[in-house]
């Protein structure tokens, strides 16, 4: 593979020059938390069907990353969420598969009714302290970081 002209190998076309840059894919995640409980949802299709995870999915094209969170926190768990603020960027993905950018937002229940939908199998509340198997190591480090956060008095404050 040819080198650009940072010294990093790329697939270029030896032809007409152009580097096909294989940069990750943007996804977003949300979460939801009620007296030191998160919402997952145990995941339907590959990867990792059966696994939990946070609500989260790509973005679509033309869509702010808030927006991918609400529509994704709907889709998955039937609830309307307020986007509070990012909690944090976390690389995904891996060998066989897409390599992704997770964005993490903490969001507010504004509405509706809790239920699997969409690829969802399940959808329930856990406990900070006692995850069933989550799906991916992205998921598992921003619980982590947000389980730290909460002890740490720096959780989503109360709605007025």
């Amino acid at each position: 593979m040819p080198l650009d002209d940072h010294g990093t190998e790329r697939p270029t076309c030896v032809q007409c020059g152009f580097i096909a840059y294989q940069n990750p894919a943007p996804a977003v995640g949300v979460i939801l938390e009620k007296k030191g409980a998160v919402v997952l949802v145990r995941r339907r299709y590959e990867p990792q069907v059966g696994f939990w995870g946070l609500p989260a999915g790509f973005m679509e094209y033309g869509e702010a990353p808030e927006e991918t969170a609400a529509r994704e926190a709907f889709e998955e768990t039937g609830l309307r969420i307020e986007v509070e603020r990012l909690h944090g960027a976390y690389r995904g993905g891996g060998p066989g598969g897409p390599r992704i950018l997770l964005l993490v937002y903490r969001a507010h229940i504004a509405g509706g009714r809790l239920r699997p939908g969409d690829d969802a199998d399940e959808v329930g509340w856990f406990g900070l302290t006692a995850m069933p198997d989550l799906a991916f190591r992205s998921h598992h480090r921003a619980l982590r970081e947000y389980h730290r956060a909460l002890r740490r008095g720096e959780g989503i404050p109360p709605r007025r």
